[in-house]
């Protein structure tokens, strides 16, 4: 187990607690993937994908 999902007081986490903070930490990840595919010119990389889509 990861040093992040043993709080410093002993108790363990609930599970609703971990997911949230799961979640919030995989929302910042993809946040700043979007932001660096954006800052590539990730727009054209993004029509080519909706259009595979179809």
């Amino acid at each position: 187990m990861s040093e992040e999902t043993v709080p410093l007081s002993g108790q363990p986490k609930g599970l609703l607690q971990q997911m949230e903070e799961l979640m919030a930490s995989l929302n910042a990840d993809l946040s700043a993937l979007d932001a660096d595919l954006q800052s590539a010119g990730g727009s054209a990389g993004r029509e080519v994908v909706e259009e595979e889509a179809v």
